[in-house]
């Protein structure tokens, strides 16, 4: 494995491991509800749920929205001012939170 596609896993864990959950409910709670739903479930057409997403993959996309490299009109403008913290507090309470699948 590359040298420094390991680095950047062991980064990212390491990040995961640091993150305030409560945190991240909180800017949740006053920056993402309004589109994603109190608890990462959306009601909208269009916007995605996120409980239960991995905690890298949420992270990585919303660095992505907040560098230009993935671009939707609204999320840039929501990632734009994040810190690396407010990310990673983010994605870990999305990815606390658990999701069941049932069918019918």
């Amino acid at each position: 494995m590359n040298k420094f596609i390991l680095g950047g896993m062991l980064f990212a864990l390491a990040a995961a491991a640091q993150a305030d959950v409560a945190a991240g409910k909180a800017k949740a709670t006053a920056a993402c509800a309004m589109c994603h739903g109190p608890l990462g479930l959306s009601m909208q057409p269009g916007v995605p749920h996120l409980a239960g997403q991995q905690e890298v993959y949420l992270a990585e996309q919303l660095r992505h929205f907040r560098n230009g490299k993935r671009a939707n009109e609204v999320m840039t403008v929501i990632a734009k001012p994040l810190s690396n913290e407010d990310i990673d507090n983010l994605a870990a309470w999305y990815a606390s939170l658990q999701v069941q699948v049932q069918e019918k």
